[in-house]
């Protein structure tokens, strides 16, 4: 049986109810309650979490151990309102969740009281307390079938050898050398032309966007690179390089593109909702620094 056929009126609602300012609220259970979650050993701030108001605050433990690692029996459970002020300690595991009368936006602080835990001491965050492998240059020498090894082979047979172009030969494709630009001033005749504030269609692939910075980046190749912040997470930083911040972007969102890439004019953000047929309609792509 082929698909319902959608009208544009059908189409329009479905929009209105997925970009609704109620989406994820409106529609839910009126026996749950959407709260975030924090913990006294870690510093991130969990997703929110759905409970159900008739769950226990014993299952609830149970719940957020999965998340946070803490046993539910070393859990205190605080109940904060959307400005961090107490409104109640949940002390009594058989008390329902609904009997603190929480409200979608409240926070469920975890207080670990556990000195062993494995929350404790940031060990769940971070890394740097994790003892690391090491191997010693004549040990991995050693060693079969390596990529060092491998590597000086291919450099021995072909000494413009490189990872890149062993990629493309894989593809079947032409590698071609990349030039090497010592012009600082390199694309500044078309960077002129891109101005901040300007919105902004990056190739490949339509990427809608406003232009936030247009200059040289310090790290990235010599010459001019213009700074976008994506309607979409199709970015790979928040607009920094190396530290150093060049705009303001949410991480994921801002990229660094070479001004011949960027094209400024009237880019509406993109309707995903709209036919093909339908200005904003577009692909995707992920080029850039």
């Amino acid at each position: 049986m082929s698909a319902p056929f959608l009208s544009k009126d059908d189409v329009d609602a479905l929009r209105a109810y997925v970009a609704g300012p109620d989406t994820g609220f409106a529609n839910k259970a009126d026996s749950t309650v959407l709260l975030h979650v924090t913990h006294s050993n870690l510093k991130a701030r969990f997703m929110e979490i759905r409970l159900d108001l008739h769950s226990t605050i014993e299952s609830v433990k149970v719940k957020l151990s999965f998340h946070c690692g803490t046993n539910p029996g070393a859990m205190l459970l605080s109940l904060l309102d959307e400005g961090g002020a107490l409104m109640a300690n949940m002390w009594e595991d058989g008390r329902k969740l609904g009997f603190y009368s929480p409200r979608d936006g409240c926070t469920l602080h975890v207080t670990d009281t556990d000195p062993t835990s494995a929350s404790a001491g940031g060990w769940l965050e971070d890394t740097s307390l994790v003892e690391k492998y090491k191997i010693s240059d004549d040990a991995y020498d050693k060693r079969e079938k390596t990529y060092r090894k491998w590597k000086n082979e291919q450099l021995a047979k072909d000494p413009q050898w490189c990872l890149e172009k062993e990629m493309a030969k894989r593809r079947g494709e032409e590698w071609v050398p990349p030039v090497k630009i010592d012009d600082p001033d390199h694309m500044s005749d078309l960077a002129a032309a891109i101005k901040p504030g300007s919105r902004c269609s990056v190739d490949p692939g339509d990427r809608r966007g406003e232009v936030k910075f247009v200059g040289r980046v310090e790290g990235l190749p010599l010459g001019f690179w213009v700074g976008v912040a994506y309607d979409e997470p199709l970015g790979k930083n928040d607009g920094s390089h190396k530290g150093k911040k060049y705009f303001e972007a949410e991480p994921g969102y801002g990229g660094f593109v070479r001004p011949d890439k960027v094209k400024v004019g009237d880019y509406p953000v993109i309707d995903e909702f709209a036919s093909d047929n339908e200005e904003g309609a577009g692909g995707l792509g992920a080029d850039e620094i």
